[in-house]
């Protein structure tokens, strides 16, 4: 997915299509069944109720495609900080040819780096960032709110309807208002169930945004701080980490929710607590990226791969159950390829492709370029190891290893061992 895809294209994926399409059958189901349960010209607390529910359809509509279209706020390509000494504490993309401003991560999916990234949403067909986090949050309020309303309203259409006969036939006219077709009653279950799964499905994710919300998180910086934490509980030779954004709850909701539905700022400098700058938690990065490094292991291709999620016919059946359980890519290989390794599971392994010298050679031109990606998973069975992989990490993923030296120092003996200061991703 390129990050030029802009305007009314990004609802052309399968994510916006799904999205609007469950939106609208909730919506213009329940207003059909409402028609005939409680129609809104009898009085005018029946106008009232089908209004809400327009208002509260009509405003997850419209926080939805703000989200879409506002997008999360992408980091120009080949930014650097305005001051260059503070490059040593960030680290560098190779996609966007620039440095990663704190806070900021690369999207695979959109090929771009993201300012406050907190996770990829298929639902939208764009990252949810910076810029468009209200919305989103919004988004999932009011539509877990009108999907209540329309699902109550279903529910009790649909108890009318199944109980017409016996309506009539005990002097209940009045209440045999919903009159089912075969049609009509496959849609009032279609719409029930949809309406259903939406409030549960999405109060989850409402739960998880908010947590995130009110401690100033994203979901890529808890996984940050929970790596931070083991660090530290592994080895005692560290500071106490610090995480820099969390100013309390009030400060945390208002960096979301403003007047201007966005986060204020530019997306690149933060107020940080007391004790902290703006590169406490790149230097946490850095460090823990030096401490992966460390963990490589260096592979060599001797059966070709295919790249496929499930390559039943050429690694089995095992392979294929083993699968690891992330949309992370696969990546194909070809016998005598090397391979830098960090993730270790026990039919599947995470990692690099070194390029060739051709591929070096032939650098931008897209002829010489083998296709797919050169960093993901690959089955375990069609490598063999360069270098040993102690036992304790061969069976899953590796824990990080302990340093004696604090985040600064390990950075600086990093630097010295590259002989430059930028930092891979």
């Amino acid at each position: 997915m390129s990050a030029e895809i802009s305007g009314f294209r990004r609802f052309l994926h399968w994510g916006p299509i799904t999205a609007l399409s469950i939106i609208k059958c909730v919506t213009l189901t329940t207003l059909y069944m409402n028609s005939m349960w409680w129609p809104p010209n009898e009085s005018f607390a029946a106008f009232a109720h089908q209004a809400l529910f327009l208002l509260l359809s009509t405003l997850a509509t419209f926080n939805y495609i703000m989200a879409t279209l506002t997008g999360p706020g992408l980091l120009p390509k080949q930014w650097q900080p305005k001051d260059p000494k503070d490059t040593e504490w960030l680290q560098y993309c190779k996609e966007c040819e620039g440095y990663k401003a704190p806070r900021s991560h690369h999207c695979r999916k959109c090929n771009r780096c993201v300012k406050k990234m907190d996770h990829h949403c298929p639902w939208i067909n764009h990252c949810v960032g910076w810029a468009n986090h209200a919305y989103f949050t919004y988004f999932l309020l009011f539509s877990i709110l009108g999907s209540l309303h329309g699902s109550i309203v279903l529910s009790c259409s649909f108890y009318r309807g199944i109980h017409r006969y016996y309506y009539l036939t005990h002097g209940q006219a009045h209440l045999a208002s919903v009159q089912f077709t075969v049609a009509s009653i496959v849609m009032c279950i279609l719409g029930m169930g949809l309406a259903i799964g939406v409030v549960i499905g999405l109060s989850m994710l409402l739960y998880i945004q908010l947590k995130t919300i009110v401690t100033n998180q994203t979901g890529i910086e808890i996984w940050i701080v929970e790596k931070a934490i083991y660090r530290r509980y592994k080895s005692e030779n560290y500071e106490p980490f610090v995480y820099p954004y969390d100013l309390g709850w009030r400060l945390n909701l208002r960096q979301v929710f403003n007047e201007e539905c966005q986060k204020r700022g530019d997306g690149i400098e933060w107020p940080v607590v007391q004790g902290c700058d703006q590169y406490t938690l790149t230097r946490e990065q850095l460090a823990q990226k030096e401490e992966k490094r460390a963990r490589t292991r260096v592979y060599k291709c001797i059966s070709p791969v295919t790249g496929r999620w499930l390559p039943i016919f050429s690694q089995g059946w095992r392979v294929c159950v083993n699968a690891p359980c992330t949309d992370e890519p696969r990546i194909r290989l070809r016998p005598d390829d090397i391979i830098k390794v960090t993730r270790f599971r026990r039919h599947w392994l995470f990692g690099e492709r070194v390029l060739s010298e051709q591929e070096h050679a032939a650098g931008s031109e897209k002829k010489s370029q083998r296709k797919g990606p050169i960093r993901g998973w690959f089955p375990r069975r069609s490598v063999v190891a360069l270098t040993e992989v102690p036992d304790s990490e061969s069976s899953d993923d590796i824990k990080p290893v302990k340093s004696t030296t604090s985040n600064g120092h390990t950075h600086g003996k990093q630097q010295q061992r590259n002989g430059h200061t930028k930092k891979c991703m």
